[in-house]
């Protein structure tokens, strides 16, 4: 008979996230999380068939963070769609190196789904409809997505930044003009500012 179980998928969830947190998404495997847990890569087996399940349980944790309670109906429906979008970052931000395994795995996490029902919600009651409101939650999810991955890999108070502002000016003048005053603005006002200029986009 199976041995049986020990751990929950909740722990199994955590110990995958901290590979990732630690060693980044190419450090995950069924051996390395098996590892993080004291236990045999075949052990492993006895919960999740194989690398894409395990992945999946890394999303819906890191997704079941986020709160889909609808922003109250009395407020602009851009700020709605602001304190979505916030809410799904502050979640997603604390485990950036998942962030590719929440676009593959996002059709299957409930609580994505559901976060995206919500926003939908909003830009329905907004009037935006048919083929406004697909493109509206799809560049929604692709600003969040992105910003939050530069916000990462390459944030604005970061290297890249200083040596962009160094370029010769005669050749990049305004590049590297704009990099100085970039190295100024804080990841807040990058993130919010970026977003509420698609929103205006929206009203349009």
């Amino acid at each position: 008979m199976p041995r049986p179980r020990s751990l929950t998928l909740d722990q199994l969830a955590l110990a995958a996230l901290a590979v990732i947190d630690r060693d980044g998404l190419a450090g995950l495997s069924m051996r390395t999380v098996a590892k993080e847990l004291a236990m045999s890569p075949m052990g492993l087996y006895r919960y999740v068939a194989d690398r894409e399940e395990l992945e999946g349980l890394v999303v819906d944790r890191v997704l079941g963070a986020v709160d889909t309670t609808p922003p109250p109906a009395d407020t602009p429906w851009q700020e709605r769609v602001e304190t979505m979008a916030g809410r799904l970052r502050d979640a997603v931000i604390r485990h950036p190196g998942a962030i590719p395994l929440t676009v593959i795995h996002r059709h299957h996490a409930a609580a994505g789904l559901r976060w995206s029902e919500t926003v939908l919600g909003i830009l329905a009651e907004a009037g935006i409809d048919d083929v406004r409101r697909v493109v509206a939650l799809r560049a929604l999810h692709a600003y969040v997505t992105g910003a939050i991955q530069l916000e990462h890999l390459g944030a604005l108070s970061g290297d890249g930044t200083a040596v962009i502002a160094a370029l010769p000016k005669d050749r990049f003048p305004l590049l590297a003009e704009t990099a100085r005053t970039a190295g100024g603005v804080g990841p807040d006002e990058e993130f919010f500012g970026g977003l509420r200029l698609i929103l205006r986009g929206l009203a349009d």
